[in-house]
């Protein structure tokens, strides 16, 4: 299991650079919980990040406008992350998720067919009647996708275990490997979580408040924490 741990700025990938974290990902939380961040924050960052760690560029949580979204996602691709992530925020239906997701890969494979486009949900899909995670296997697969991941929209609401229990998030990654996808679980995940998270088979564990000063996604990224994050799941997996 990988390490991918959020940061906003090029102060906060600085905190992280060197410290074993697997994946440096780039949002802006101000826009969401895949909220995108800006060209210029996202190229400083990419930059600074060596060929020992990769990183990943969200590009938000997107409503259901293919062409819109499939622009966005050229536009991350061509900054040179390893990952782009696609939140499936305003799309109902499994068959327009599957529109908008084809269309992204589309867009990111023309830029760069080394960069792996990531389809994500949220496991409090209901507050906002979005895509289930248990749809999202099978329309990663249908869309050509390389991961799908779940996370959650709303921070105030609970972390992924107030919404998914470790059976269902089994299944989830069970569906996507067998399909060959890969899988990321995130949601406002502790340190405790790691081995929960690991029985599940998931192959990256996404955090931010876990490895922030105050154990907050809105303090400063603690390098320290970083490093101890990294060294229990080298520990484990």
């Amino acid at each position: 299991m990988k390490s991918l741990i959020t940061v906003t700025d090029t102060v906060e990938a600085e905190k992280v650079i060197g410290t074993g974290c697997d994946i440096i990902d780039i949002k802006n939380p101000a826009e969401g919980s895949l909220g995108a961040n800006f060209p210029w924050v996202i190229r400083g960052i990419i930059e600074r990040v060596p060929d020992s760690q990769k990183t990943s560029v969200a590009v938000g949580d997107v409503p259901d406008l293919p062409g819109t979204v499939s622009l966005a996602a050229a536009s991350a691709a061509g900054l040179s992350p390893d990952f782009v992530k696609i939140g499936l925020k305003g799309t109902k239906d499994s068959g327009s998720a599957v529109n908008l997701l084809k269309k992204c890969r589309r867009a990111v494979k023309n830029v760069d067919e080394s960069v792996k486009v990531v389809g994500a949900t949220y496991a409090d899909y209901e507050k906002f009647d979005g895509i289930s995670p248990s749809e999202l296997p099978e329309i990663g697969e249908r869309a050509g996708l390389d991961l799908v991941m779940v996370d959650t929209a709303f921070k105030d609401s609970g972390n992924l275990f107030s919404h998914m229990d470790t059976g269902e998030m089994k299944d989830f990654v069970d569906d996507a490997h067998s399909r060959g996808l890969g899988t990321a679980l995130a949601g406002s995940l502790k340190m405790e979580d790691v081995k929960r998270i690991g029985s599940t088979g998931a192959d990256i564990f996404g955090v931010r408040g876990a490895v922030c000063e105050e154990d907050d996604r809105e303090s400063s990224l603690s390098p320290e924490k970083a490093e101890s994050l990294a060294e229990k799941i080298g520990s484990i997996y």
